[in-house]
């Protein structure tokens, strides 16, 4: 890897935060088109390597990817930073519409802006999934693999821990019986995959303790000092556990948990009425930063409802930056214990050949979450019905909403044929989206 000023890379860092949009399919083609392609800064093999191992992680893959590409990048600071900006700019804006929401009721400025940039977002998942299956899947075998990834876990729901399983155990019998199809080809971007690993990335038991320690301290002391000080029933501590429980149980991402927190966080705890949590799924959708940000706003009604002696708008944030705390400080703990072990294991052949068949599966989940997405951007109305065992999200045609298809369709047209600039495409998509919400209502 090429040196990188630091001053460079927290602005990349801040703009992907800004831009994050479209759930961790978007967000991880905006990754890859800014680190990969535009700079260089990460060969395409070593991105993927990256991404398969936070693909493993419970908690967001994208917030992880972004940890992990900082610290290699920046050491410690680097990781911190990239992975911070990657959710701050999605916590502040979820949290202002929030505290909106409670003193306002619906802002209609605010959801046509997202709108707009949520169509838009359409293109960069499209153009992430070509991008990243034209250099993952170098074979016919590893498209069969990632087709058979993305029907399994699109007609069948079988979870994405089994599908990752699966894929590895493939490549490892790929690399005794078909070696050349599962073996990591040379980048083509001048970017060696092969890189040495940096000093800081190499693993120790010292570094290990380090960040054990602190991870302990800046996760679990929080936990303990609120059960001491406030009890067990104190809304602060209720969220502080719930949220830490998720944070170790998010395996598969955001998509894979989130019918769990709405049943406790609705029905056990009743922090929220059901079209509350609905209303805050659609804001994490269309607000940059991981999907699984809805946590801020749970946070904050919960703790805005129940404010005991606080002003009850102090709660709420209060509540939202608690149980922003506790869910994130893991993902980065898990960062800095793992990666260096990753970039140890780079070379091995083994590893290699398992993570070629993690990465032709991931390409299909990538693919999986992309139809998601613009099925949910592009209709209203989404069944689930059950054709000979598999069980189809199936569109409702007439509650097709045609602006959001002649955004997303001109965003392609300007990212994909006329190359146009990303922020100068989503602004558009953004000023377009206030228009037609403006004048609808």
């Amino acid at each position: 890897m090429k040196p990188v000023p630091f001053a460079e890379a927290l602005r990349v860092w801040l703009k992907i935060g800004l831009l994050s949009f479209g759930g961790p399919a978007g967000q991880i083609a905006l990754m890859h088109r800014l680190l990969v392609e535009e700079k260089g800064w990460i060969s395409e093999t070593r991105f993927l390597h990256a991404l398969n191992y936070c693909m493993l992680l419970p908690g967001p893959e994208a917030q992880q990817l972004a940890t992990y590409v900082g610290w290699l990048l920046h050491r410690t600071l680097g990781g911190i930073v990239a992975g911070v900006l990657f959710v701050l700019p999605g916590f502040l804006l979820i949290t202002a519409i929030a505290v909106a929401y409670v003193l306002y009721g619906e802002l209609h400025w605010m959801q046509g802006l997202l709108f707009g940039m949520q169509a838009a977002t359409l293109a960069i998942v499209v153009e992430a999934v070509m991008r990243v299956g034209r250099k993952a899947l170098r074979h016919p075998a590893l498209y069969a693999l990632a087709a058979a990834a993305f029907v399994a876990i699109f007609a069948f729901g079988v979870p994405f821990p089994l599908i990752v399983a699966a894929a590895g155990l493939i490549g490892l019998a790929g690399h005794r019986l078909a070696p050349r199809v599962f073996r990591v080809g040379k980048p083509q971007d001048g970017a060696a995959a092969d890189d040495p690993v940096p000093e800081h990335a190499r693993p120790s038991t010292a570094w290990t303790l380090r960040v054990l320690f602190a991870g302990a301290a800046l996760w679990g002391l929080p936990v303990l000092l609120l059960l001491l000080s406030l009890g067990a029933g104190h809304v602060f501590t209720q969220e502080a556990v719930f949220f830490s429980k998720m944070a170790v149980v998010t395996f598969g991402g955001a998509y894979a948990v989130l019918a769990y927190m709405t049943q406790q966080a609705v029905d056990r705890h009743g922090w929220l009425a059901p079209g509350e949590m609905v209303q805050g799924l659609a804001l994490a959708e269309t607000t940059p930063g991981p999907l699984i940000l809805v946590l801020t706003y749970v946070g904050f009604l919960a703790a805005w409802r129940e404010p005991g002696t606080l002003p009850p708008l102090l709660s709420g944030v209060l509540g939202a930056s608690l149980s922003t705390w506790v869910s994130f400080v893991p993902c980065f703990l898990w960062i800095f214990l793992g990666a260096p072990y990753m970039e140890r294991l780079r070379g091995n052949a083994w590893l290699s050949a398992a993570l070629t068949g993690i990465t032709a599966a991931v390409v299909g989940v990538i693919l999986n979450l992309s139809v998601w997405f613009a099925l949910h951007v592009l209709f209203a109305d989404v069944d689930t019905r059950t054709v000979v065992g598999m069980r189809l999200p199936v569109p409702q045609p007439e509650s097709l909403d045609p602006a959001a298809l002649l955004l997303g369709a001109a965003a392609m047209i300007a990212l994909l044929r006329l190359h146009l600039n990303l922020i100068l495409v989503l602004a558009a998509s953004a000023a377009l989206g206030l228009a037609h919400r403006l004048a609808t209502t």
